[in-house]
C-alpha cells in the first residue's frame, strides 16, 4: 500500500469512527436539510484539508471537534442572517420510531429548540459538548479555552437556559 492510499484509509477509518461528531454538529448550527448536508460536507471537506496537521499523539475525536466547531461557527457566521428567518419543515425529529408523540413533549422540544437555537455559536458549541459527555478538559481543549472558564460558562448556560425555559413556557 502506498503512503498515499494509506493516508486516506487512516483518515476515512478515523471519520468513521467519529461521525456522530459531524451529525452533531450540523444538528446543532442549522436547521433544514439542505443547510445540514452543505455544512456536512464543508466539514470533511476542512478535515482533510486539516489532516496532515493532526498530532496522533492527541485523541482523534477532540481534534475533530475543534475542526468541525470552527467551520461550523465561520459558516454560521457567513450565513447567519439566512438562517434566522428560515423555518424549517423537517423539525420531526422525535418521531423516528413511529411512536405516537406525547403533545406535552412537543412543546418541550418547540421551547428547547427555540432556546438553542438562540444561543451563541460558542454557548452552543459548549452545550454540545457539555451534552456529549465531555470533561470540562476536554471541552477546553476544543474551545481553546481554559477549565476554569469552561466551568464558568456552562454553570452560567445552565441558568440562563432555566430562566429563558421559563418565560417561553
Amino acid at each position: 500500500m502506498t503512503p498515499d492510499v494509506a493516508h486516506r484509509d487512516a483518515f476515512l477509518a478515523a471519520i468513521e469512527r467519529h461521525r456522530k461528531i459531524v451529525f452533531k454538529v450540523v444538528h446543532t448550527y442549522c436547521w433544514t436539510a439542505d443547510d445540514r448536508d452543505d455544512l456536512a460536507q464543508d466539514i470533511l471537506a476542512q478535515l482533510w484539508r486539516a489532516y496532515p496537521t493532526y498530532d496522533a499523539t492527541r485523541p482523534f475525536s477532540t481534534w475533530m471537534y475543534r475542526v468541525a466547531l470552527n467551520v461550523a461557527i465561520s459558516w454560521v457566521r457567513g450565513h447567519g442572517a439566512r438562517q434566522q428567518v428560515t423555518v424549517p419543515f423537517d423539525t420531526d425529529l422525535h418521531d423516528v420510531a413511529g411512536a405516537p408523540a406525547d403533545p406535552a413533549d412537543d412543546e418541550r422540544q418547540r421551547v428547547l429548540t427555540q432556546v438553542i437555537q438562540a444561543l451563541d455559536p460558542l454557548n452552543r458549541a459548549l452545550l454540545l459538548l457539555y451534552l456529549d459527555d465531555h470533561s470540562y478538559r476536554d471541552i477546553a481543549a476544543v474551545l481553546g479555552i481554559s477549565e476554569t472558564n469552561v466551568a464558568t460558562r456552562i454553570s452560567r448556560l445552565k441558568q440562563r437556559i432555566k430562566q429563558d425555559i421559563g418565560h417561553l413556557a
